[in-house]
């Protein structure tokens, strides 16, 4: 695949690829990569699903050209299910949330940037949405029963059934038509991003750009509202949810005659559809394929639905869902999962970019300076590997020194991680520091992480500062 990139770069830019780093795709089946070129940083993005890939390529030049904020396409090859776009960086709206939460950024500062993003997303469903092409839309063209029944029965097989939680399957079938055809009844021609929440908003300069639109279609306004607003781990304010809902009405009221009454009663029935697909994904991506940081999000969606519960009264009977959303408030099993344990996060990171921030608001922490270690990166044909390649560990396990580092990092650490646990600390941070943060630091970074992952009080968040912040 990196051959594959390295041509297609070169004939993108009439420059050789210098050097090339995978970075984080959050959760996503696609892979992503950071390409350095002469004068030219981009990303590189590889997906099987070729249908999703013509879909963001279209849809990214559709919106583009009515002057939505979205990242810049500089090629495709899409036999090989490749294409080049525009880096963006590294910030992501909900970056800015966890700083604000952390007391490291002002609230007035996240709010300016929350209603830019409200604003843009009227334009996107609005001017975004008028005469726009579906025909590429994939896997649907609208919002319609289909993609609501996809929804709903993610939220049943992959959540309800996993997490245990009991119910009557043909009185949840009777709501669930009801609970569709009342979301059907809103007015759906407009452009619904389909996945609007923090993590796919990118800030560069203080304004708001989107990425991740492939699954767009036709259908309600409502849906990517509710997606901004009860984003579960931005965990956002009653108050400012409100104040933020306010805000959408009175932008759209520029474009098309609003009864805002019934917007807000529909409004909060897509809120509980949109709770119910991400607690789908939660339990799929946490109870199915065991990766415990999406199973961190659903007490946050659990907060979220109680407040729906003890606050909305929605136009539709839904008896045998509101006794689900009770026993999901209640369940043993799923409160379980908010138990405190120990957060051990592990960073590799470049000298020549400075330390990596502690944004647990603890301080502190272990930093470990690799490069008295033999550098890899000194040898071309490491130049483009990571600490993660198989070729860059041989090297590294074949120098002794590199056997004593580790034994001694380790020993420290087990003694921090005793003491933490049994004082009740939940954040402890563990820092792997190289010249350029892609050998040597990485390389210890994953064994740490490897080794302790065999301890059950902790969890560990694995961060590569040069390869996905």
């Amino acid at each position: 695949m990196n051959l594959k990139i390295s041509d297609l770069f070169t004939k993108t830019f009439s420059c050789e690829l210098e050097k090339i780093i995978p970075i984080s795709s959050h959760g996503s089946s696609r892979e992503y990569f950071r390409c350095y070129g002469k004068n030219i940083v981009c990303l590189a993005a590889f997906n099987e699903d070729k249908k999703e890939n013509i879909a963001f390529l279209d849809f990214s030049k559709q919106l583009k050209e009515k002057g939505i904020l979205v990242p810049k396409i500089y090629s495709q090859d899409i036999e090989s299910n490749i294409y080049l776009l525009e880096d963006l960086g590294d910030t992501t709206l909900f970056d800015l949330v966890q700083l604000q939460q952390d007391g490291k950024m002002p609230f007035s500062e996240l709010q300016e940037i929350y209603h830019k993003v409200v604003k843009a997303l009227v334009k996107i469903q609005i001017e975004g949405g008028e005469n726009f092409d579906y025909s590429n839309a994939y896997p649907r063209k609208e919002f319609d029963y289909q993609s609501i029944a996809w929804d709903l029965n993610y939220f049943k097989y992959y959540f309800l059934k996993l997490s245990e939680v009991q119910f009557d399957e043909q009185d949840l079938e009777i709501d669930f038509k009801s609970l569709t055809n009342y979301l059907l009844s809103a007015n759906s021609n407009y452009f619904l991003y389909r996945d609007f929440q923090s993590r796919n908003i990118m800030i560069v300069s203080k304004e708001p750009y989107f990425i991740d639109f492939q699954g767009g279609r036709k259908g309600a306004l409502q849906y990517d509202l509710a997606s901004l607003l009860f984003d579960a781990k931005a965990n956002l304010i009653p108050e400012f949810r409100q104040e933020l809902l306010n805000l959408y009405i009175s932008e759209l009221k520029q474009y098309v005659e609003v009864d805002e009454n019934e917007f807000k009663k529909i409004f909060y029935a897509y809120v509980y559809i949109r709770i119910m697909q991400a607690m789908g994904a939660y339990g799929f991506r946490g109870f199915f394929e065991r990766k415990e940081h999406f199973l961190k999000s659903i007490p946050f969606a659990l907060n979220n639905l109680k407040w729906l519960e003890d606050n909305v009264v929605l136009d539709v009977e839904l008896p045998e869902l509101h006794k689900i959303y009770s026993k999901m408030i209640t369940s043993k099993k799923l409160n379980e999962i908010t138990s405190k344990k120990l957060v051990v996060t592990i960073k590799s990171f470049s000298y020549k970019r400075g330390y990596p921030q502690d944004i647990s608001g603890n301080g502190g922490g272990f930093i470990f300076d690799c490069r008295a270690i033999h550098n890899p990166g000194r040898y071309d044909e490491y130049a483009n590997l990571t600490g993660k390649d198989k070729e860059v560990i041989d090297f590294l396990e074949e120098q002794e020194d590199v056997k004593m580092f580790f034994e001694n990092v380790l020993k420290l650490i087990n003694q921090s991680i005793q003491i933490y646990c049994k004082r009740g600390f939940t954040n402890l941070l563990v820092c792997f520091g190289c010249t350029g943060g892609q050998h040597r630091s990485v390389y210890f970074a994953e064994k740490l992480s490897k080794t302790l992952l065999q301890n059950t009080d902790i969890d560990i968040v694995l961060h590569h500062v040069e390869q996905n912040k």
